[in-house]
């Protein structure tokens, strides 16, 4: 973490990122900063705490863990900063404007390729050093219960030797509760921006209790689902692993980000009761990321119990449908061979039945015995064959 010294004049910087007029181009007038009464501000000149809406938060100073004053602008911070020798200035950002990281790079010296994380967004959790200025992203997380579902915020932070930027991208954390809470601990807070840095990451890590709550929750509702059959379950067994993946990308980088902390311990002289409070932090975390990579094997296993589950009742179905088909199959065989007996003395009939002079069986005296013996022969031979292959 960088290391708490006395703040030196900071001379103006000028960064390779800003565009340059071309050689030979001729100079342009920088503007005459506004006046009083022309109702604009000058550059930098942003308001705290009642700028445009999701912009500049708060900004205050600090001195020896204590509140000192709340500058009404970037500007006024900058030159209060300057002002107070040991002070520390902490600017919370909510979706800031490229002009306004522009000013707090330009006066901070914050590195170009922080600056333009913080304003893309949409970045994995990292921990970067550039020169003495600590580049922390973060992935904050909170629980929505009328939704059941896990809403991702990301936070960005500046660590300086005595500022400390938060840019948020989201709802989550509240870092108003953080702030309030170092207030009131002047002692934590005198520790300088690194006990800062440790309330906004224990702050985020606290944040993820509720979520695993939630989600326990949820998949002990996903069980009682597969087991009762409910068709959904399975699209919210797809969601939530979509959200304990995103879950998993938010904490497991924490764990490498805290140790790599704790390493530098020594080398920035890091006090020992803060020390303590980073290893906590860092307990909890594994804590937190190994209950997520638990909660993602869970709905692995849930997912592959309901295609079991599911598979099973499909093959039930068909083996219901199979047999139905078989008893229909068996009773068509019934209807048949009683056809094909019956068609037998009908066909007898309809033969003696044609009336036609020339049939010498019309006139014989065993005539109709004989056809009454032909009909009951021929229908039990039919009936005794389809006895012996099973059709009735």
């Amino acid at each position: 973490m960088p290391e708490r010294r006395g703040r030196p004049a900071r001379p103006p910087k000028k960064h390779s990122w800003r565009r340059q007029p071309p050689a030979g181009a001729p100079a342009v007038a920088e503007p005459a900063p506004p006046t009083a009464d022309d109702g604009k501000s000058a550059p930098g000149d942003v308001p705290a705490g009642n700028g445009r809406a999701g912009s500049i938060v708060q900004s205050a100073l600090y001195r020896d863990g204590r509140h000192i004053a709340s500058p009404g602008s970037l500007a006024e911070t900058f030159r209060q900063l300057r002002e107070t020798p040991e002070g520390m200035a902490w600017i919370g950002l909510q979706r800031p404007s490229e002009s306004e990281l522009l000013s707090l790079a330009g006066e901070f010296d914050l590195h170009e390729l922080a600056v333009e994380d913080a304003l893309e967004a949409h970045q994995r959790p990292k921990l970067e050093r550039y020169g003495e200025t600590l580049f922390v992203v973060l992935r904050a997380a909170r629980y929505l219960d009328a939704p059941e579902e896990v809403d991702f915020g990301e936070l960005h932070v500046f660590v300086g030797r005595d500022f400390v930027i938060t840019v948020r991208h989201g709802a989550a954390p509240d870092l108003s509760a953080v702030r309030r809470r170092m207030e009131e601990d002047p002692d934590l807070l005198a520790l300088g921006p690194e006990a800062v840095l440790y309330a906004i990451l224990d702050a985020v890590v606290d944040g993820y209790a509720p979520v695993v709550a939630g989600v326990q929750n949820d998949i002990d509702e996903i069980e009682t689902e597969v087991f009762r059959g409910d068709p959904e379950v399975s699209r919210r067994i797809y969601e939530l692993s979509r959200e304990m993946v995103e879950f998993q990308r938010a904490t497991r980088p924490l764990v490498g980000m805290l140790h790599a902390l704790m390493a530098g311990f020594a080398k920035y002289g890091t006090d020992e009761e803060l020390q303590r409070y980073l290893r906590d932090v860092a307990d909890h975390v594994t804590h937190i990321s190994e209950r997520v990579d638990g909660f993602r094997q869970a709905l692995t296993d849930i997912l592959t119990v309901n295609a079991t589950l599911v598979t099973q009742q499909q093959n039930a179905e068909m083996r219901a449908l199979a047999e139905a088909g078989f008893e229909q199959n068996e009773e068509i065989k019934k209807i048949s061979s009683w056809a094909a007996i019956l068609f037998a003395p009908t066909l007898v009939g309809t033969i003696y039945g044609m009336n036609f002079e020339a049939m010498p069986e019309l006139r014989w005296t065993f005539g109709y015995p004989f056809a009454i013996l032909l009909m009951a022969v021929v229908c039990v031979s039919l009936y005794f064959i389809f006895k012996r292959r099973h059709w009735l």
